[in-house]
């Protein structure tokens, strides 16, 4: 029974030892607790386990207290021209139309020149938090002295990474009391070649910590309050305004023509303007860096990076100069119309899900295996390549022609559509504007 497996702990579904229970006890308890149909829900969540039993143990093992497999769609994107070279980008995302949209901004840039892209610089940055009573002078003066020893403490840590042509680039003291009392912190750069360095890099500084500590614990011109120095945290941070890549297109304004641009250099100062706006107005800006980021994040969770990590980093970027501007910009010089994005993105591609997720194996090996570098390059040029595809359609058609073309098939899968009841629909609306509303009104009348 029931009982036999938990101890509950109110009437309110609070549990105890749940994290102990098997899988298949948390799935009836669930089931049980929170359903109507204990047994339509049981076998919903075990209807997307993966056949294979070496796999499903696999997933289940990715996070604690797993019940299911939670899928989203894997789409390709082709003809991606990058620095000359061809690729097709994998793309993990919910959203109907981001990967069409980025495989039409793709095949448009490849017959102007491709996307260029350009890694500026790769370093990485942690912390080590900490509040110190006393002189800051002395304490300046103590990190200067053992400076040398943060780095000899931890060579257990970074002998591998050294090898790779990683470590530790520079630790220093930033004094940060105008903001906390007695708050101060080692500023700690890193390179980590190609992985996200997450790991590697917490462990250091729980030894740059442990370090202080000892030193200052023995320090001479230290009064006994100085001595006691109190760590707060040790921690990587995820803002990476070193960590930086370019990726551009141009070409001559009147190369921009095609069938939807009629008038090239009307398109290109439309262009420009949206660009700008997104530059100088927050409101818009939001909106225009979730559409680069639709981009982004799904090559980020192809290749089995951390988007949260990179979505949180590139959000302060897009703040740092004290107002939330647009990460793309844009300009017209000499009849030449260049588009552009520089981003922060720290990515790895060894270590992590990236050696244990069947599917994030496959999307490095079909972007031909490339380093943290080269993938870098290719995630900045999804989102940029998204990002013209928005602007494009804002300044020419509008944006929700062709997001409710893509966004019908979601419609038609929710009232359960019959193949011809499909047919009749779709031929209906390639002459009439699609709403969620028409669409309804329009299968319920099918129906009668």
């Amino acid at each position: 029974m029931q009982s036999n497996y938990f101890n509950r702990l109110s009437m309110s579904n609070a549990v105890s030892g749940f994290s102990k229970l098997s899988k298949d006890e948390k799935i009836n308890w669930i089931a049980k607790e929170y359903f109507s149909e204990p047994t339509e829900a049981v076998s919903l969540l075990k209807k997307y386990w993966n056949s294979d039993a070496k796999i499903q143990q696999l997933h289940d093992e990715f996070i604690e207290n797993t019940v299911s497999n939670f899928y989203f769609p894997l789409g390709i994107a082709p003809n991606f021209l990058i620095n000359g070279k061809n690729y097709t980008i994998p793309m993990v995302i919910e959203e109907s139309s981001v990967v069409a949209a980025a495989a039409k901004s793709a095949k448009y840039w490849s017959t102007r020149g491709g996307f260029k892209t350009t890694v500026l610089s790769t370093e990485k940055i942690g912390q080590v938090h900490f509040i110190y009573k006393g002189d800051a002078k002395k304490l300046e003066q103590f990190i200067t002295k053992i400076n040398s020893k943060f780095y000899s403490d931890s060579e257990n840590i970074t002998q591998n990474m050294q090898k790779r042509g990683g470590g530790i680039l520079k630790i220093e003291l930033r004094d940060k009391t105008n903001f906390i009392e007695n708050y101060f912190q080692l500023h700690a750069t890193f390179e980590t070649k190609d992985s996200m360095g997450a790991n590697f890099i917490n462990s250091c500084l729980e030894q740059f910590a442990k370090t202080l500590k000892e030193e200052a614990a023995t320090y001479k011109l230290f009064s006994e309050e100085e001595k006691n120095i109190q760590i707060v945290m040790s921690i990587l941070s995820n803002y990476v305004p070193n960590c930086v890549v370019r990726a551009e297109v141009s070409c001559k304004v009147e190369e921009l023509a095609d069938k939807r641009i009629e008038n090239p250099h009307d398109f290109a100062e439309k262009f420009l303007r949206a660009v700008q706006i997104a530059e100088v107005e927050p409101f818009r800006a939001v909106t225009h860096n979730k559409g680069i980021m639709n981009g982004i994040d799904a090559v980020v969770l192809a290749t089995g990076n951390d988007f949260r990590a990179v979505e949180a980093g590139v959000h302060a970027y897009a703040s740092r100069n004290g107002q939330y501007s647009s990460l793309s910009h844009a300009k017209i010089e000499n009849d030449i119309f260049s588009f552009w994005i520089e981003i922060p993105l720290a990515l790895g591609t060894v270590g992590g899900l990236t050696s244990l997720h069947p599917l994030v194996k496959f999307s490095l090996e079909m972007l031909g295996k490339p380093n943290a570098k080269e993938l870098m390059q290719i995630v900045a040029v999804a989102g940029l390549a998204q990002n013209f595809a928005a602007l494009r359609s804002l300044t020419t058609t509008g944006i929700q022609e062709g997001h409710m073309k893509m966004h019908l098939n979601n419609i038609l899968n929710q009232f359960e559509a019959t193949e011809e009841e499909r047919k009749k629909i779709t031929s209906h609306f390639q002459k009439n504007t699609i709403s969620h509303a028409a669409v309804v009104d329009f299968i319920e009348n099918l129906r009668k």
